[in-house]
């Protein structure tokens, strides 16, 4: 098939590129910058997500059959949190948008987009499935933007008459993410500057990268449509994680803080990822996209890489 792969310079959408020639689809890779463009693309196209015409022109000359939207801003994290927030929601909506028309007018068939698996509200089970309200109304308002940008994305995904595939990704570990030994989260563990909130109680589930491009390649393969989590099997706790990854990178055990310290020392969102947040889980993904982790728990492999 042909598919244009959106955000092709990023952690999941490079070596997406490479994973889906080596299936033998022929593969366009759309890129801001071409010179950041994969090697391994049979065609380079160039265009700002944001800017309507140029998306329309590049999505044309590709023909796609398979539109994939990995299209993020999160490599700004480390330098910019703020704008990577504010650069990413802009591309969930509005080069969402322009992705949808794109992808209609030059006859594609079907979308396949990047999600997060954590914006459930923490209400209900530890673990959740995709049917589990988002958390629109977080009292955080940075966060409850990221959440209406996230749902907004879905909803121009799957209401339209493409076939709409949207995969929640959980939090992303291994090369090139803020969980890896160089990444943000790894170098702030291994100088004790991440401390563990008083039970730890907040559920994170965790994805091996090379997981999230599988799961990628299944749902371009795949005729199922939805929202799928895409997930490792094992959801856990602060109170097990954070531990493990610590001895795992070789830095000192986290010190216990109160929970009540936690969004002072590392801002909202973290704070109720540690604290309050719900796992979610992948069975939908197993079941209906005929896919499954190949690195089905964290304890093998974060905090080594």
């Amino acid at each position: 098939m042909r598919v244009l792969v959106a955000g092709a310079t990023g952690v999941v959408g490079h070596p997406l590129v490479g994973a889906l020639r080596a299936r033998g689809h022929e593969v366009s890779a759309l890129v801001r910058e071409e010179s950041r463009a994969p090697e391994e693309a049979d065609r380079v196209v160039v265009a700002d997500a944001l800017d309507r015409e140029a998306v329309l022109a590049a999505v044309a000359a590709a023909r796609p059959e398979v539109v994939v939207h990995q299209l993020s801003a999160l490599r700004l994290l480390r330098d910019d949190p703020p704008e990577a927030f504010a650069r990413t929601a802009r591309l969930r909506t509005e080069g969402t948008a322009h992705l949808v028309e794109a992808a209609r007018a030059a006859g594609a068939r079907r979308l396949v987009a990047q999600s997060v698996a954590f914006a459930a509200a923490p209400a209900g089970p530890r673990v959740l499935d995709e049917d589990a309200p988002l958390y629109l109304d977080a009292p955080d308002p940075g966060w409850a933007a990221t959440v209406r940008a996230v749902a907004e994305l879905e909803r121009r995904v799957t209401d339209g008459d493409l076939e709409g595939v949207v995969l929640r990704y959980g939090t992303l570990y291994g090369p090139g993410t803020a969980y890896a030994r160089d990444g943000g989260t790894g170098q702030r563990v291994l100088a004790g500057k991440f401390p563990l909130p008083e039970g730890g109680a907040g559920i994170t589930s965790f994805l091996h990268v090379e997981d999230a491009v599988g799961a990628a390649v299944a749902a371009v393969e795949s005729e199922a449509t939805g929202r799928f989590h895409v997930t490792d099997d094992e959801p856990a706790p602060a109170a097990q994680w954070l531990p493990h990854y610590a001895r795992a990178l070789g830095a000192p055990p986290p010190r216990t803080i109160p929970a009540a310290l936690a969004p002072r020392l590392f801002g909202w969102f973290m704070a109720h990822q540690l604290t309050t947040a719900r796992g979610a889980a992948n069975d939908r993904a197993r079941t209906t996209l005929g896919w499954k982790p190949r690195r089905p728990s964290w304890r093998d492999r974060l905090g080594r890489e």
